[in-house]
C-alpha cells in the first residue's frame, strides 16, 4: 500500500499539544481565513457526513449535538437538510466566533477529551466532523458520545485516515461493537480534504 505521508499534508497535523492547536486556530480564524481555506481546499467532510446521517434520521426535530462544531460547517449542512434542534460545542472560542447566527440552539466552549456535562441519553444523534484528527480528540471520547446518546440514537463521525490506527480508533470501534454498545451501519473511506489528498474514515453507528 502506498504511504500517502498524511502527517505532512497540513502544518496543523504536526501539532500535538492543546495549547499549540488553540494558538494555531486563533491565527487561522483571523479574517475568516479558515473558512476560505476550507472552500479552496474542497473540504467535503461536512456534506458527506450530513448526507449519510440524513439517510437514517427522518425526524428533523431530533436533538443533535455537533461535537467539535468549529466554525459551524456541519451545522450549516444540517440546517440545509432541515434539521432544527442542533447544539454546537468546540474547544476553540475563535472558531465558535465564526459561526453564523441561527444555526445552533446554543454554542458552548467544551473540550471533548474531558467528560461531557450532559445527562445520559440526552441527544437523539451526535455528529462529529473533522475533530478526530491530529492533536485533537482521542478515541476515548466515543465512550462519552455513547453515554449521552439515546438508545437507538445515531452517532456519525469522521476519522482522519492518518490517525485511524495511530490513535487506535480501529480498536475502539471494534471494542464498542464487541461489547454491544453500538451497531456499525457504515464504515468506509470517504473524501475529506480533496485538494490536499486527505481522506477520512466515515462512520455511522446506532446505539444499542
Amino acid at each position: 500500500m502506498i504511504n500517502k505521508d498524511t502527517d505532512n499534508k497540513l502544518p496543523i497535523y504536526k501539532l500535538t499539544s492543546k495549547d499549540k492547536v488553540l494558538k494555531y486556530y486563533d491565527d487561522w480564524t483571523k479574517n475568516a481565513q479558515f473558512n476560505q481555506d476550507m472552500i479552496e481546499w474542497e473540504y467535503t467532510a461536512p456534506v458527506n457526513t450530513v448526507q449519510l446521517l440524513d439517510k437514517y434520521i427522518h425526524d428533523k426535530n431530533i436533538k443533535i449535538l455537533d461535537a467539535g462544531c468549529g466554525s459551524g460547517l456541519a451545522g450549516i449542512e444540517l440546517k440545509k437538510s432541515g434539521f432544527t434542534n442542533i447544539y454546537g460545542v468546540d474547544f476553540s472560542q475563535s472558531m465558535l466566533n465564526l459561526i453564523p447566527n441561527n444555526i445552533y440552539q446554543t454554542v458552548e466552549l467544551i473540550d471533548l477529551n474531558e467528560p461531557l456535562k450532559y445527562d445520559d441519553n440526552d441527544f437523539g444523534a451526535i455528529i462529529c466532523v473533522g475533530t478526530f484528527t491530529y492533536g485533537h480528540v482521542k478515541a476515548h471520547a466515543l465512550d462519552e458520545f455513547i453515554r449521552v446518546t439515546n438508545k437507538n440514537g445515531y452517532i456519525c463521525f469522521t476519522i482522519n485516515e492518518g490517525i485511524y490506527t495511530e490513535y487506535k480508533f480501529d480498536k475502539k470501534i471494534n471494542e464498542l461493537s464487541q461489547n454491544k454498545s453500538w451497531e456499525v451501519l457504515n464504515l468506509s473511506k470517504s473524501s475529506y480534504i480533496v485538494n490536499k489528498d486527505v481522506e477520512a474514515w466515515l462512520c455511522l453507528v446506532k446505539k444499542n
